[in-house]
């Protein structure tokens, strides 16, 4: 005999339901908001309320077939489809810039949060507000004691264009060198003179992949090559920011 009660849900619940998803996601997304990231607060409330929607629809949304003969009804299909499916979002997170991959943290958020509203929406608070807590942690806290301890093991990118002259590329990495900075990698493009008539409008862009053990030693090290008569500009993700950062002739990076 199916007890067909268990295949209702009231209107109370269901709004508790999905109010707490929302409340959730957007917990979540805050936070991802708060940091300028791609995903953030809207996006976050949108997935985990759509995700505890399918999966109320996927436990209650079928129960007056439930008594049919020859029916089965299987409350995890949908969810399943969710779990799949939401791959889409967290690839347009992920951003590739050289060789570099920024966005993987918030693709898996937005997961996180998936799976949070097929918890709430299955009735299933405690996962939901635990697993809640959980990203929260890890988003705040953990985020900040993963940058204090690797801070010495990243290596940097520092893309400087220069003049294409005798001994500039020399000059440059010497004052690298003489900071105690490794140069892991150098990738260097030409750039076609401006003008046939004058040879010294050659220019090169060189990528520097570095390691270091202190970004004050480093920001000294873009301080000296910018004074460089050779050098037009840099750019560089090894701010305080952490953000690829545009420096121009003249201007210091430690100011």
């Amino acid at each position: 005999m199916i007890d067909e009660s268990v295949w209702h849900i009231s209107h109370l619940d269901l709004t508790i339901r999905m109010v707490l998803a929302a409340v959730l996601g957007g917990f979540i997304g805050l936070e991802r908001e708060w940091s300028n990231h791609a995903a953030g607060f809207r996006t976050h409330i949108l997935v985990c309320l759509g995700s505890a929607s399918i999966m109320l629809l996927s436990i209650y949304g079928f129960s007056q077939f439930v008594a049919e003969p020859n029916v089965r009804t299987d409350p995890a299909r949908l969810a399943a489809q969710v779990i799949s499916g939401i791959g889409f979002l967290g690839a347009g997170a992920i951003i590739r810039n050289g060789s570099s991959i920024s966005g993987l943290t918030t693709a898996a958020s937005v997961w996180v949060v998936a799976a949070i509203g097929l918890s709430v929406g299955a009735g299933f608070y405690y996962a939901a507000v635990l697993a809640t807590f959980i990203v929260l942690v890890s988003l705040f806290l953990l985020n900040k004691w993963e940058k204090h301890l690797l801070r010495h093991r990243r290596n940097q990118e520092v893309m400087i264009k220069i003049f294409d002259r005798p001994g500039s590329l020399g000059r440059v990495a010497t004052k690298f060198g003489e900071q105690g900075i490794q140069i892991k990698n150098l990738v260097m493009q030409s750039t076609s003179p401006e003008s046939f008539d004058a040879a010294m409008d050659a220019t090169m862009e060189l990528r520097f992949n570095l390691r270091t053990v202190s970004t004050d030693k480093l920001l000294r090290a873009i301080d000296e090559i910018l004074s460089l008569p050779d050098v037009i500009a840099l750019e560089t993700n090894s701010m305080p920011t952490g953000k690829p950062t545009s420096i121009s002739k003249g201007k210091s990076a430690s100011g």
